[in-house]
């Protein structure tokens, strides 16, 4: 059986969009049972029996006592998405790097779907927020309002900004929060004029982030590199201006090594 978007998207399974309801519902839920999830779903308890059976089969479902919960089989698929990732691949040892030598949370991030998604995060000596930063690891989040996700927002087509704007609204987290186009793109264009972007407590109150670029050899945005801490701290006269530095950096770093090793195939052989 198959059902049309009336947005004009293509044609898609309904057995497979009810499989990943399931699924967002056991993890929006931390696990439930047959009678809860057909009650937050409005499905039959039979179908929704049948659904967590067959994910069960598949290893995508694990049951303990009554209560359905995803598998590790996620983990597995997860952990191989990120590391076919050459942003990750590449940066992660240089976000390393970041976070022993600037003693914060330092942050790698990309964009898909319209959204922010952290591929990685490691905090320093001094670094704060350590919950916070583990449950941003596991959701996708707006871009208007990261530093890593500006800094995306700026190099990105501006027909693709509109879009993300029309289909995802400027939400505020804080009352520093831009939520208004004109002064969103003003901010875009200063970031692209300075080469790094701010998150001046409009994520949360108290604390501020500081974040980069980085884009392949034809200035395709791929990711971002931030690091985050309190507003004290990285207020403080001349830690600012050296955090900047070392961010910029980093995202150059990276830059350089993933584009020399997207030019390897073009070298001349010898025969």
């Amino acid at each position: 059986m198959t059902d049309e978007r009336t947005n004009g998207s293509p044609r898609t399974l309904k057995t497979v969009s009810r499989a990943f309801d399931i699924v967002r519902a056991l993890e929006e839920l931390d696990g439930a049972g047959v009678t809860e999830l057909s009650e937050h779903l409005d499905l039959s308890k039979s179908v929704v029996y049948n659904y967590l059976s067959t994910l069960r089969e598949e290893k995508f479902v694990v049951k303990k006592g009554a209560t359905y919960e995803l598998s590790l089989q996620f983990l597995l698929i997860g952990e191989y998405v990120r590391y076919q990732n050459v942003l990750y691949q590449v940066g992660k040892p240089a976000l390393d790097d970041l976070a022993e030598k600037t003693g914060e949370f330092a942050h790698l991030a990309a964009e898909e779907h319209g959204l922010g998604v952290n591929l990685y995060k490691v905090g320093g000596e001094k670094a704060v927020g350590s919950a916070y930063q583990v449950n941003k690891l596991q959701r996708a989040d707006y871009l208007h309002f990261s530093a890593t996700g500006k800094a995306i927002l700026a190099y990105l087509p501006q027909e693709r900004v509109e879009w993300i704007i029309d289909r995802y609204g400027l939400p505020a987290k804080t009352e520093s929060t831009i939520t208004d186009n004109a002064a969103l793109f003003d901010e875009l264009e200063t970031i692209r004029e300075r080469g790094y972007s701010l998150n001046d407590e409009e994520e949360i109150t108290g604390l501020q982030a500081i974040g980069a670029p980085v884009r392949d050899r034809h200035g395709r945005i791929l990711g971002s590199i931030s690091v985050s801490g309190p507003v004290r701290r990285i207020q403080q006269s001349g830690y600012h201006d050296q955090l900047i530095r070392d961010v910029v950096n980093t995202a150059n770093i990276v830059e350089v090594n993933i584009n020399m090793d997207a030019t390897d195939d073009e070298f001349p052989t010898f025969s």
